[in-house]
């Protein structure tokens, strides 16, 4: 059969084929300043080169369902969606939003408003520990950071995920926390060697609390780093965070997150009650409660 001229061809079918039987994983990044995705074949290798929009200024939820929405429009079919969110997540719900409207954004039930918006299954999860599943090669004690609009932050402990910890918001010098000592604001207030300076400064810091055999740095300022690094500190690419989403859709994996998240979980789950689900108010007395209390 003759192939149609390149201005009659869907633009789906001008797409690399793919020789796996399974699910496509449509893999969702969203970053303070830019929303990334693809398509993902089963083995979690991208379809199609990642594409991007800026993140709307002043980002509600529903002005990011319609970024998505233009965003995804190209890209090829899809059976199943990840998300990778920055800022705290419990169950399918955003906790904290930083670098957004966090008004609008608290509690609210992202996984579920995705899946009815695009019509298929999703799974959340914090941004950094998404990128950190991408990498992480399941051996000792993996730190993720990943440097952007701010820090965001991943622990694995052999491959699998720890509770989570908002080490952006740590303070770590003279009153800044992470975010305003090395986030994008701080790095073009100051000349790029200070900035890295600090880096390095940051890096020791994190170091003396988890004592990682190895830290990975990823995010879109990753790229400016110009120092020497120790040799347990590797620079990843941002990519991480696209293909990290093929394993929210590992049973054992995401099984393992979600126990993490509710055992951090517990006193938040009481303090607001039920979820909008209908689900009865958890007993506090009943699970023992864990809380990662110094990032808060």
């Amino acid at each position: 059969m003759t192939r149609p001229p390149a201005s009659e061809q869907d633009p789906k079918e001008d797409r690399a084929p793919t020789f796996m039987d399974g699910p496509r994983t449509l893999a969702i990044d969203i970053g303070g300043t830019g929303v990334k995705a693809s398509v993902l074949d089963p083995a979690g290798q991208m379809l199609v080169t990642r594409v991007r929009v800026p993140t709307p200024d002043s980002c509600r939820p529903e002005t990011l369902l319609s970024a998505i929405a233009d965003l995804t429009a190209a890209l090829p079919e899809f059976d199943r969606i990840s998300i990778g969110f920055p800022g705290v997540i419990r169950n399918g719900r955003v906790i904290t939003a930083p670098h957004f409207d966090g008004e609008a954004w608290h509690d609210c039930p992202l996984e579920d408003i995705v899946s009815r918006h695009l019509g298929k299954p999703a799974r959340l999860l914090n941004d950094a520990e998404v990128q950190g599943l991408g990498i992480v090669a399941g051996r000792g004690l993996e730190v993720v950071l990943t440097l952007g609009t701010g820090v965001g932050s991943a622990v694995f402990s052999n491959g699998g995920l720890a509770p989570h910890l908002e080490l952006a918001h740590h303070p770590i010098h003279k009153g800044k926390t992470y975010n305003d000592y090395i986030g994008n604001d701080a790095r073009r207030a100051h000349s790029i060697r200070r900035w890295n300076r600090r880096v390095l400064k940051t890096i020791g810091i994190v170091y003396s609390l988890l004592h990682f055999d190895v830290l990975y740095i990823g995010g879109g300022n990753a790229a400016h780093i110009v120092v020497d690094l120790p040799d347990d500190v590797r620079v990843v690419s941002n990519d991480a965070g696209i293909t990290g989403g093929i394993r929210l859709w590992d049973d054992v994996v995401w099984q393992a997150a979600c126990g993490s998240q509710t055992r951090n979980d517990q006193a938040a789950s009481a303090d607001r009650g039920p979820r909008r689900t209908g689900a009865s108010r958890r007993d506090r007395s009943a699970v023992p409660i864990a809380r990662a209390t110094t990032p808060a």
